[in-house]
Order: structure tokens, then sequence, then C-alpha cells
């Protein structure tokens, strides 16, 4: 593919080349390479970091739909890593000259060994090393991020880990933004309400594979009286040892919530029509559950 635009590995460009054309720098070349799985299909968007002979990082970015990546960088040494979910990393190194072309042709990436899952069975979420976090867009520029500081959870893994179920309550009134007088708001009426609602819960029992080490968890969220469907965008980052030599799995999760699908509507308009809170609100958990007992 590049090939034709570039032309082989050290061609120079620029005065009639195969670089002509290509808007490069009088002092700088350019790098390229395909990266494959391993029959040969184009890996998208897997990511790669151009990082320089000291390890400084040069340019950074993701293949294209084809799977491949072209970089515009300084003549030098370089050291090219690249991965992708489900593959082991590739690590090479390259040297770029001026006017020229480097290419590390085909990167074929080998199939990563899944971490390995909890045993079948009941764990518990370990709240010391576990965090549910969140963040708000405030009037238009800054993000505000919070946490809940009390919340207990359990997850049942079963023989098939699509099979398994959890369930999480939220202490609401532990919401902590590090602002008194926010979090006094927060927990008001005009918000979270927990004279009313005192808890937020989840319960999943829909666990689906998403390959490599993705999940996707889909369960029922209840806040502020409402229950919604949510998905939890899930990886998970294998089994350990605690200080104690206990085990211990963990996993990080991400999703989006709207907050007028919970009926937390309240708002308040600058005065050049910029909402104060955002419409949406970012959470991100990082958890660790440890076998019950």
């Amino acid at each position: 593919m590049f090939g034709r635009w570039l032309g082989s590995r050290g061609q120079a460009g620029g005065r009639g080349g195969a670089l002509a054309g290509v808007q490069v720098p009088r002092t700088a070349g350019v790098l390229s390479c395909r990266v494959l799985d391993p029959v040969s299909e184009p890996v998208r968007q897997a990511e790669f970091v151009v990082t320089d002979s000291v390890g400084r990082k040069v340019t950074a970015g993701e293949t294209d739909p084809f799977g491949s990546l072209l970089a515009t960088v300084p003549a030098g040494d370089y050291r090219l890593a690249v991965k992708a979910e489900g593959f082991t990393p590739f690590h090479g190194a390259v040297t770029v000259t001026e006017g020229a072309h480097a290419t590390l042709g085909d990167v074929t990436l080998q199939l990563a060994q899944p971490p390995q899952l909890p045993d079948p069975g009941d764990w518990d979420i370990e709240p010391n090393h576990s965090q549910i976090g969140f963040t708000a867009r405030h009037i238009g520029l800054a993000r505000i991020h919070g946490r809940f500081n009390t919340f207990a959870g359990a997850v049942r893994i079963a023989d098939r880990m699509e099979d398994s179920a959890m369930h999480v309550i939220i202490d609401a009134a532990s919401i902590d933004t590090n602002v008194q007088m926010r979090d006094d708001h927060l927990r008001s009426g005009d918000f979270l309400d927990v004279g009313r609602y005192p808890t937020l819960e989840f319960y999943s029992e829909r666990f689906v594979h998403r390959g490599g080490n993705r999940w996707g968890v889909t369960g029922a969220l209840t806040l502020h009286g409402v229950s919604r469907t949510v998905t939890l965008d899930t990886q998970y980052l294998g089994l350990g040892n605690g200080l104690e030599g206990e085990t211990r799995a963990a996993c990080r999760a991400t999703t989006e919530l709207h907050r007028e699908d919970f009926t937390l509507t309240w708002q308040t308009m600058l005065a050049r029509g910029i909402a104060v809170v955002g419409p949406s609100i970012s959470i991100d958990l990082d958890i660790q559950i440890v076998p019950r007992g």
C-alpha cells in the first residue's frame, strides 16, 4: 500500500522521488508499517507509540481500517510500540533518514493468553481497594470529580462466566466532591434526595465477553427511585495476591449516565445561557473482589 506512494525503505523523496507529493520537512523522514493478526487480517485501531533514543514520545496514534500506520518524524533512531486488545504488544527499532521512507513492513501481532478468570463461587467487593467515582461537566468548561465513599457488593462467579451475577449497593449520602457546600446540595432534593432515596443499587446477571479481557456487564441501576438498564464497559485485569496472600481479582469499568433518565433534572443557567451542570455523568469504577469468607 505505502510502497505505491512512498517506495521502498531508504528511497529518497521530495525531488521527483517516491515521496513527491507527500509534504515531508527537509530534516524528516517517513516511518510506516502494516499491523496484521496471525491469519494476516489487518488489525484496525491498534495503538502505536514512537519514542526516540532516550524514551521520549515523539508521536502516537491508531492504525487505519487497513491496519496501516504512517508517521512523519525527524531523522533519527526510534522505537515503535504497537498494542491491541487481545494481542501481545510489539516492539521494534527503526532508523529514519532525511527525505527517506523507513518501513517495518508487515508486523504480525500474536494472540495474548487471556487472564485467568476467578474461580466459581461467591466473592465480595473489597472496599478498601475499590473506588466508585464520577465526573461531571461544570459551566461548560471544567470537570468536577467525585466519588462515593461507602458501598458494598458481591459477585457470584458461575461455572460459565457469562452466567455470573453481581449486586452493588451504594450509600447515596456518602457522595464526596471535596467541597462541603456542593456535597450538601447534591444530597438535597435538587439532586439525590438522600432522605427519600438513601441508596443506589446495581444488579446484573448478564456478562457478555467482548473479546480479550473486555466484558460488557449489563444490569438495572436504581437511582433517585428510577431503574434503567446500564452496561458497564469492563476491562478484566486478572488475578493476584494481597499482602496476606489472599486471592484477589480486579477490573476497571466505565459507563455514562444521562441525568434526565433518572429524573435528576435540576438546572440553572449562567447569564450567557450556559448550563451550570452538564447533562451527562461519566462513571469510573476500580474494583477488587476477594473470595467470601
